[in-house]
């Protein structure tokens, strides 16, 4: 399905567009692009997406040769992952939905996401908007540790896990739980970069809740790379 012109559309760097609301490439999807190239992908790499918003990545790896899923619970980002894929004429498959439920019974040689990961005041992710994109509970943690829970059944034997979210929601716990659900993690990258217009509104409760020190405006950033043995 491709959107009506009639839509609001905004023109991103590269050729991309998004339609309202869909989550735009910034500097985690930049730091995953740079995990994703290091990594083998061809005719035959079975590839999975989780929150492809406007597809960027899920692109850069179906360029590359690679058969890719994407899976995102946004419909306009599925709409617009979709817009794009037509428009740079690659072959993408863009669902709507939970990963969970949309991947049941399917196995793939890489995984990657960049998940909602910004600790917000609500213990709940919000079920609508563009803060879907990025607010994920109390801690930030509340997609992370369903990806970390879900990995073992998403990857086949030597499938490989990329997953970038901030260190405010603790790279190490990260580490234990994909350990302990049988893979073996590092963290692969680290990058600091400024805090953004989110963050910024949120630093009175982010210091309440010991995340965040007083003069503190950057942020560090990890990907994390998980293997299926």
């Amino acid at each position: 399905m491709v959107p009506s012109t009639a839509l609001s559309l905004t023109t991103l760097p590269g050729g991309l567009v998004a339609l309202p609301g869909v989550y735009q490439p910034q500097a985690d999807t930049r730091l995953l692009a740079a995990a994703l190239a290091d990594e083998d992908l061809g005719p035959r790499t079975e590839v999975l997406e989780i929150g492809t918003g406007t597809g960027a990545l899920a692109l850069h790896a179906a360029a590359r040769g690679a058969r890719v899923t994407a899976v995102d619970v946004s419909w306009p980002a599925v709409a617009t992952a979709r817009l794009n894929a037509w428009r740079r004429r690659l072959p993408l498959r863009v669902l709507h939905g939970d990963f969970e439920a949309r991947t049941m019974g399917r196995r793939f040689d890489v995984v990657f996401s960049n998940p909602p990961y910004v600790p917000a005041p609500d213990d709940r992710p919000p079920s609508r908007g563009p803060e879907r994109a990025w607010d994920a509970g109390l801690d930030g943690r509340a997609v992370i540790d369903r990806i970390c829970a879900d990995a073992p059944a998403l990857l086949r034997p030597g499938g490989i896990l990329l997953m970038v979210h901030s260190e405010m929601c603790g790279a190490e716990e990260t580490l234990d739980r994909l350990a302990g659900a049988g893979l073996a993690a590092q963290v692969r990258t680290t990058v600091s970069v400024p805090w953004g217009p989110v963050l910024r509104s949120r630093r009175s409760w982010l210091e309440q809740q010991g995340l965040s020190a007083g003069a503190e405006e950057w942020e560090e950033l990890v990907v994390i790379r998980a293997r299926r043995p």
